[in-house]
């Protein structure tokens, strides 16, 4: 008799980090990508945990350290978190406890893993940053001579004397809750500490509404009014390196909310890009892309192109490349057909959709990435050097007659087939509409005429302190015959230089607000972030 051999489970222990996605390691990446069961500490951001649903299927619930008797409701048993993880692997699977900082940097976490470690179930401990010493250098607050970040759980774990020996001689930080604070600066007091060094306190650690305020040990308490959950508290002569370190809540955009108008699948670089200038982008699409009304134009296209009926196809936009892959899609087709044929593209983010797919496109306007940039870039037709000449250009119902134009001006017969319907999407959340028309947003970046159009249709204008960036010159014609005041218009028409072009605006307001007296900062109309740092 063949006796079937159970699938081994382990268990791995992963170390999050301080909050930032960013931060958790390659081993950790890889633990929560495999993972079939994650329990998670409660103080986990959500950033962090919208992360680990990405990465895989796992049944993922709360438990642990706050609550080291609390499973989550998909259990359905009571129990501590390393009888859940046993259970789970002896099943067969990965189950992951994930902690914020380091695993070994919570003695609850310690517990686990030595109870785990008296059974012969495989386990590992994937360390991550401390939430103290991560935060401190978010803050600009380098630990300096003595270095010492400490994570606790229970402030009455702390020795209090080697803290406030360790700030006097160099910086310290540690991680605790916000609601503990007068008894950290009760027992820095009481251990020595002088009352006048000097604090850093930072919420938010690592988010994109982390805030650090300075303070000293006797006033650290009423100065952190306002801050909740887990803050990091930072001492010593690091404390005044801050003016000159501090980047993360120094970048050109932190804190702005940027009004996106595009679909999430168009917004992903734009918002990446805003991200990482520090801005908090909100994506509302304006559009929605349906198939066209009649096929037909589309079969016919794409029995052309397996023909060699054309010598060029022209891709104006991502949607246009997505339409006709799902078309050779139906039809059993692949990269192989494109056999012969050559590919144009308006712009860089249109071909990177196009080298998705395995093509490298042989014409990208290297500046004016536009219609009229492609167009003076593309040779006319030759009857000698062209032995086909015609172009197929599948393109949305509302596009510009520009390039169709401009194509048969030099000798080519143009195909210009309805690859795509656009339609105005349904209206954003009753929130959104009211932030947009209110200035809860510091800024809107549009991208064509018909993302002004839709959002102005669907949600209204945007209020008049928003900053307003367009990327192109018919964009910013659009805006303005809308009322609206176009504050930022890149020198070339894509979405790096937009973003870009953004930044360097926030940055011009600072410097401009910086200069203001402060009465006229006060009575300045410029709205935001940006000018609510010198008020």
């Amino acid at each position: 008799m063949t006796r079937i051999r159970k699938t081994a489970g382990h268990i791995s222990f992963v170390g999050g980090g301080p909050g930032d996605p960013g931060l958790l390691t390659r081993r950790a990446y890889q633990a929560l990508r495999t993972a079939d069961h994650v329990v998670h500490d409660r103080g986990v951001p959500d950033r962090l945990l919208a992360l680990v649903h990405e990465l895989s299927a796992a049944e993922v619930g709360a438990g642990g350290r706050d609550e080291p008797t609390q499973l989550s409701p998909a259990e359905g048993a009571a129990g501590d978190v390393a009888k859940v993880l046993l259970s789970a692997a002896r099943s067969g699977l990965h189950a992951v406890h994930l902690v914020v900082g380091d695993p070994f940097g919570h003695d609850t976490v310690l517990r686990e893993v030595q109870a785990v470690a008296r059974t012969n179930v495989p386990f590992e401990v994937v360390p991550g940053v401390m939430q103290a010493a991560g935060v401190a250098t978010y803050a600009g607050v380098p630990l300096t001579g003595v270095r010492t970040a400490t994570d606790v759980d229970d402030i009455a774990a702390l020795d209090f004397e080697v803290l406030a020996a360790g700030a006097l001689r160099g910086s310290v930080a540690v991680a605790v809750d916000a609601g503990e604070l007068a008894a950290l600066r009760d027992g820095l007091l009481s251990a020595g500490a002088d009352p006048h060094l000097a604090v850093a306190i930072t919420g938010d650690g690592t988010g994109e509404t982390q805030y650090t305020t300075s303070s000293t040990v006797d006033s650290m308490v009423p100065a952190a009014l306002g801050f909740s959950g887990r803050v990091v508290v930072s001492l010593g002569a690091g404390v005044a390196m801050r003016e000159r370190l501090s980047w993360w809540e120094n970048r050109a955009l932190y804190g702005w909310k940027v009004l996106v108008p595009r679909t999430k699948e168009q917004a992903g670089a734009m918002s990446e890009r805003l991200r990482a200038y520090g801005a908090i982008p909100c994506e509302v699409p304006t559009i929605a892309v349906e198939p066209p009304r009649t096929p037909a134009q589309m079969e016919r296209a794409i029995k052309g192109l397996v023909d060699g009926r054309y010598a060029w196809v022209i891709f104006t936009s991502v949607n246009a490349v997505r339409a006709v892959w799902e078309k050779f899609a139906e039809h059993g087709l692949d990269a192989r057909h494109f056999g012969g044929v050559k590919i144009a593209c308006v712009g860089e983010v249109t071909a990177d959709a196009v080298r998705a797919f395995g093509i490298r496109p042989e014409l990208v306007p290297a500046e004016d990435q536009s219609s009229e940039g492609l167009l003076a870039e593309f040779s006319p037709f030759d009857e000698v050097l062209d032995p086909v000449g015609r172009v197929l250009l599948p393109r949305a119902d509302i596009a510009t007659e520009t390039l169709a134009a401009g194509l048969t001006e030099r000798g080519w017969e143009v195909d210009d087939v309805t690859a795509y319907r656009t339609v105005r999407a349904a209206p954003p959340p009753a929130d959104i509409r009211d932030a947009i028309k209110t200035g809860g947003f510091d800024a809107v970046l549009f991208t064509s005429s018909s993302t002004v159009r839709n959002l102005v249709g669907i949600a209204g204008k945007p209020h008049t302190r928003t900053v307003v960036a367009a990327i192109g010159p018919k964009t910013a014609e659009t805006a303005t015959e809308f009322g609206l005041r176009v504050d930022v218009q890149p020198a070339h028409a894509s979405v790096g230089d937009l973003v870009e072009g953004l930044a360097a605006y926030a940055v011009e307001l600072r410097e401009k607000l910086a200069a203001m007296p402060a009465k006229q900062r006060r009575g300045s109309k410029v709205q935001g972030p940006t000018a609510l740092r010198f008020r």
